[in-house]
């Protein structure tokens, strides 16, 4: 049995199952709350505010000092006494149980572990000088889950049934069987307090406050046989940008100093049981380790991180470890001796002696040959998987660049007028439903419109012609991991900089997006000579993306070129110097523009990963603004806006420009189950 799983962002957008009684959310009516009441959030896309590092280490270990406040450094937080906690209770506590407030080095950004207060760094200022009756206790309390989600968690864990409490039957062994259950014992489902769910045929994992004092919210699980494998669902309560959870948090001690990271719950289960170590799954799996997170795993010394069987579980665990400390981190290598957790129990392995042959995250800056050839071997085993994450909309893109990688810098180029930003926020917002977490930094036009232009192109159509559907596309587009900077007009690199290394630790983007570079010209000390200013900024994304293992994309504008001619690597503005440090060079050829109608493509002119280059067509289809739907189809388009919110499937047949087909599962959790399926195209 082969499983098609995504350890990513939970399942935000849960599509229709087969039957008239699933209701919202993929659940049983009697279970879904009214009709869906759209709700106004601060953020409907979430930007970056500038400036995004407010404070260094040095300045909070300096303010600290000067307000005469104890603390202790830690992996990723500073400690300190917490103003929140009375001083009645303060006197009780001793020792490390007195620094009870976690700052965290990187942000500021502080968590009190006894009265779960948290907030920014002026925050905890304004709470310290007393501005604004900010030290009265408890006022910065974690926000509460919404009224509607709390009514609809607590409904949910009332009806679901206790796993191991299910009378022996085939419907028990049924569930256990999808799951991969059958040697997880009742003692373990037990301990971690696991429910299931009969109508909807789902595990229930709970997300409990600190310490098991209450029930906060709540992960589903499904499960649908798929040819021969099983295809797993997920969904969260409340949404996934407030579940800050880690599941079998309430059965941690104060005394245990080691650790196991898992990015499923079903891998915590096998892990604790097989081994009796302390095991915790991340909330997004592999898409992302929230910052908030982090002040609940300063107490271990060791943390040992086994997020999966495949390459990209083991780059999301060298970069979870960059955040814990990587000193302290130990990773598990994917591979057929050393798969996933479950897989292990399963297959009658012992998991004690796969934790033990963790390789350590942390090395100097020089290393041998011995020290990476695990890495060399996961390589050649997954040679599609090290190719990168392919484009569901651009097969012939796939063909030639073989997928989208972290730590390479693509430029991108195409004459005046030719669609580069249309193209680039498709191409970007593909890889988006993908799971590749992207940080959007548009100079040029505004976000709204950058939104607006990238929702059309989700929705595949119009929306101002059926205001009737926005909130329904809006809410789906908004569960993307998508973000914005707030820039427009020229900035300055710097500052650019540290808005991705921020949007980096905080949101685990993967994917940057620059359009367009000129834009930061304007800025540099090497303004009087533009070529030594684009050098030294294109250089600074180079070396942004290889220390951040994040794929930086660049848009260049190209030098002024005869109208007949077609435009060529030489053709970027400036230096040989963006071509050179370049790992992929894009440039969308439109020959309309220079002889009436005709055909834009899009031309790899570089790839350094293999080499392949060559150029195939785009047709741009005005309605959606897309280029990768062909326009003549426009009677399938009708079909895309069901109001099930079906998506788009690739026909099985092959044929190049076919009209995506309907299609009621999410058959491409491979890559993330929270997205919408747009399932590999056909060879």
């Amino acid at each position: 049995m082969w499983v098609l799983l995504r350890s990513g962002y939970p399942l935000r957008i849960l599509l229709p199952l087969r039957g008239a009684w699933m209701g919202r959310r993929g659940l049983p009516r009697s279970l879904a709350p009214g009709p869906p009441r759209r709700r106004y959030r601060k953020e409907a896309l979430p930007a970056l505010e500038a400036p995004v590092l407010p404070v260094t280490t040095t300045e909070i270990r300096q303010y600290l000092r000067a307000r005469g406040i104890p603390f202790q450094d830690g992996h990723s937080c500073l400690r300190a006494p917490s103003p929140f906690v009375g001083a009645s209770k303060l006197k009780h506590q001793t020792g490390a149980a007195s620094f009870s407030l976690f700052i965290d080095k990187t942000t500021g950004r502080f968590l009190c572990m006894t009265t779960l207060a948290e907030g920014s760094w002026e925050d905890f200022q304004a709470s310290v000088e007393g501005q604004g009756g900010g030290a009265r206790e408890g006022v910065l309390l974690s926000e509460a889950p919404e009224a509607e989600d709390s009514e609809e968690v607590r409904r949910i864990w009332d009806r679901a049934i206790p796993l191991w409490e299910l009378p022996e039957s085939e419907e028990a062994q049924l569930a256990r069987m999808m799951f991969g259950l059958t040697k997880v014992t009742d003692d373990t489902l037990k301990r971690f307090s696991v429910r299931y769910l009969r109508p909807a045929r789902r595990l229930v994992f709970p997300w409990f406050s600190p310490g098991g004092l209450g029930l906060r919210g709540l992960k589903l699980l499904g499960a649908e046989t798929q040819g021969d494998g099983v295809q797993y669902m997920e969904t969260t309560i409340p949404r996934p940008g407030a579940y800050h959870n880690l599941f079998g948090l309430p059965l941690i001690s104060r005394r245990d100093v080691e650790v196991v990271l898992t990015s499923r719950e079903l891998d915590s289960l096998a892990l604790n049981q097989s081994t009796g170590l302390p095991t915790l799954a991340l909330p997004r799996g592999t898409a992302c380790l929230p910052p908030a997170l982090l002040p609940y795993l300063e107490q271990f010394r060791r943390v040992v991180l086994w997020l999966g069987n495949d390459l990209r579980s083991w780059e999301a665990a060298k970069l979870f470890a960059r955040k814990l400390n990587p000193k302290r981190c130990s990773l598990v290598r994917p591979g057929d001796k050393q798969p996933s957790p479950l897989e292990a129990l399963n297959q009658g392995l012992n998991l004690s002696r796969i934790l033990r042959t963790a390789l350590p995250a942390w090395h100097k800056s020089i290393v041998s040959f011995r020290q990476l050839r695990e890495e060399v071997l996961g390589e050649l085993s997954n040679v599609e998987q090290a190719a990168g994450v392919r484009w569901s909309r651009f097969p012939d893109l796939n063909r030639l660049l073989k997928g989208h990688r972290k730590g390479e810098l693509t430029v991108f180029t195409g004459p005046t007028g030719s669609g580069k930003t249309t193209f680039i926020s498709e191409y970007a917002l593909d890889l988006c439903t993908q799971g590749v977490n992207t940080l959007w930094g548009s100079f040029e036009i505004s976000n709204v419109r950058l939104a607006r232009v990238m929702l059309t192109q989700f929705a595949v159509g119009r929306l101002e012609e059926q205001l009737d559907k926005y909130d329904e596309w809006a809410d789906r587009f908004e569960d993307l991991p998508l973000y914005f900077m707030t820039f427009h007009g020229q900035q300055s690199i710097r500052t650019v900089i540290d808005t991705m290394q921020h949007a980096v630790y905080v949101y685990d983007i993967c994917h940057v997006v620059i359009d367009n570079l000129q834009f930061m010209m304007g800025h540099e000390q090497l303004s009087t000579d533009r070529i030594a200013a684009q050098d030294y900024i294109v250089g600074a994304f180079r070396k942004f993306a290889t220390d951040s293992s994040c794929h930086v994309t660049l848009v260049i504008h190209p030098r002024k070129e005869d109208d007949d001619k077609e435009l060529q690597t030489a053709s970027i503005f400036g230096s040989a110097k963006a071509s050179q440090e370049a790992d992929n060079v894009l440039i969308l050829q439109d020959r309309k523009l220079v002889t009436g109608p005709g055909k834009r493509y899009l031309q790899v002119s570089k790839n350094r990963f293999d080499g392949d280059v060559g150029v195939f067509p785009l047709e741009f289809n005005k309605s959606s603004l897309t280029f990768s739907i062909p326009p003549k189809s426009k009677a399938r388009l009708k079909k895309i806006k069901d109001d099930n919110g079906l998506v788009a499937k690739k026909p099985s047949s092959g044929k190049k420009g076919a009209m995506p087909q309907i299609s009621e599962t999410c058959s491409n959790q491979a890559r993330n189950p929270n997205q919408p399926d747009l399932s590999k195209p056909s060879r």
